[in-house]
């Protein structure tokens, strides 16, 4: 199955009796393995030490002055042990030569398609029922893997299998043949970086890597991706990404170019990424920071912070040598960011406070309840758009539980809530509110990035009819009944907004958010385990 193309030799790989296809096959052991750890864990002080610096305190430094504000270089010393690198069994097994690229093709004919899960699925059944047909399948072209080089003059990306680019074969996957992946050697030799997408669901060393950077930044995952570039050339073009990365340059060198960040507001996982607004801001392009990555070293990258990164030798011909290096991405899901945790830290008051007497309050107040419980979530996203603290990342993930009042990232974490409350208090709008939900009424799509709230609801309390848990998208239905009463709606609106940010507490909040994190890891950490299993690396 790993060896092959399924697609093309199906009909002569059916197993002899049973009938059973490389699809079945692949399912099977997804299912079997997907519950069942495929790596070691790593000791979070051993990649503290590795990826943030030797000192104690190295990795709180890096949070508190430089996460998500500034790039930043950590070397490693030459006097390191090499024992002690975390990375020290990938490289061994990709078992590269200073100037042979054979290595890549061996590598690659091991590898299947890492099929992307989707941002907001927890049910690892639903996902393997999805792409039960496909599982098993060769590297697709984009998804998997891609082959190209950025022009000197132009510089502009060019692809080495441009015939896989056609846009109107969008909807057919790219399967790389064995063809392609021979081809790949010759690819370096004229230039072109290899770039490999989902390295942590292939390799078990990579994923030990990426769980324990997910565990220290509280997030369910990390993403890996391998680049393999030849001497003197330019793989990506100038790019800034939706996510932080930590770059590892495990083999050769590399010279990494950033710019200062034109826009003060953090890109957001899966919103268009406009990149031209961080590329063409006033004075990106004046202002740079150069960084030469050797054998050892790290650099983090910040989202939005515009990056390219070419390889120099002076050596000619045999002597030039390639540079490979890994990248570790922190992908921040909404739910994850601050405003998040906002929102998740509303649902969790208006559920646990003190529910009114249904005989002793207007038949409106449970109707005004529901709509100005979710006027807040609206105001919420209204601030976030102006504030950038609310899209930062939250790292109560990475609390541990009791809780730690001495503890410097916890007293980090408390004080950004107590922020965001204070914000949502001096700054929520009854009308501003209003609006933004008559719009997205109109538009059909009321709060669709807080799907995720629904899992909050274990109880399904009513008051007079309404639903004191009503789903985001039922407010459609009272709405108008809320309008005919604006002077009371608004006087409702303000009294629950100062009971909210008097009465919410950070601790209290920290076990709802823990319990949807916790839901998040678990789908994602099978999803690796089934995916490694398939590679048996």
């Amino acid at each position: 199955m790993l060896l092959g193309n399924p697609l093309i030799f199906i009909p002569e790989r059916k197993l002899c009796i049973s009938n059973i296809t490389i699809n079945n096959l692949a399912e099977s052991i997804f299912r079997l393995s997907s519950s069942v750890n495929q790596f070691a864990p790593l000791p979070s002080l051993l990649v503290k030490r590795r990826i943030f610096g030797l000192s104690e305190d190295s990795f709180e430094t890096f949070m508190l002055r430089d996460w998500e504000v500034s790039p930043f270089i950590v070397r490693r010393p030459s006097t390191s042990l090499v024992e002690d690198d975390i990375f020290s069994s990938f490289t061994k097994s990709l078992n590269y030569k200073e100037s042979s690229y054979s290595f890549i093709s061996s590598m690659l004919q091991s590898f299947i398609s890492c099929l992307p899960i989707g941002s907001d699925e927890l049910d690892i059944l639903n996902f393997l029922e999805e792409v039960r047909n496909e599982l098993g399948c060769p590297i697709i072209y984009q998804q998997d893997l891609r082959v190209l080089r950025t022009e000197k003059q132009s510089k502009r990306e060019m692809h080495f299998f441009p015939e896989n680019l056609d846009p109107c074969c969008i909807m057919t996957p790219n399967f790389f043949s064995i063809d392609d992946i021979m081809k790949c050697e010759e690819a370096c030799k004229e230039g072109y970086t290899i770039a490999i997408r989902g390295m942590e669901f292939r390799f078990a060393s990579i994923a030990a890597v990426a769980d324990t950077l997910a565990s220290l930044f509280g997030q369910p995952s990390v993403g890996a991706n391998m680049y393999v570039t030849p001497p003197n050339s330019q793989g990506l073009a100038c790019h800034c990404d939706d996510h932080c990365v930590f770059v590892c340059q495990l083999f050769g060198n590399k010279q990494w170019t950033v710019f200062s960040q034109p826009n003060y507001q953090l890109p957001r996982l899966y919103d268009p990424l406009d990149s031209q607004q961080y590329l063409d801001g006033e004075n990106s392009f004046s202002v740079c920071r150069k960084f030469f990555l050797r054998e050892g070293d790290v650099l983090y990258v910040p989202r939005g912070f515009a990056h390219e990164a070419c390889t120099y030798d002076s050596a000619s011909g045999e002597l030039a040598r390639f540079s490979v290096h890994i990248t570790f991405g922190i992908e921040v899901e909404p739910l994850f960011e601050w405003a998040g945790f906002a929102h998740v830290a509303l649902q969790r008051w208006n559920q646990n406070k003190k529910k009114p007497d249904p005989a002793s309050v207007e038949p409106s107040s449970g109707l005004f309840n529901v709509i100005t419980v979710n006027l807040l979530h609206a105001m919420i996203e209204l601030i976030g758009a102006s504030d950038p603290t609310f899209r930062k990342a939250c790292l109560v993930g990475a609390l541990s539980l009791p809780l730690d009042r001495r503890d410097w990232l916890y007293c980090n974490q408390k004080t950004i809530f107590n922020y965001l409350i204070n914000k949502i208090n001096l700054e929520s709008w009854f009308l501003e509110a209003l609006r933004m939900v008559e719009v997205a009424i109109e538009k059909k799509d009321l709060f669709q990035g807080m799907r995720w709230l629904h899992l909050l609801n274990n109880e399904r309390e009513t008051i007079q009819g309404h639903g004191w848990n009503t789903p985001l998208m039922e407010i459609e239905n009272l709405f108008p009944a809320y309008i005919q009463h604006q002077d009371l709606a608004e006087a409702a609106f303000m009294q629950i907004k100062t009971k909210f940010c008097d009465e919410v507490s950070f601790e209290d909040v920290v076990d709802s958010y823990k319990m949807l994190f916790e839901k998040y890891k678990k789908a994602r950490k099978q999803y690796v385990n089934g995916m490694l299993s398939l590679h048996c690396n």
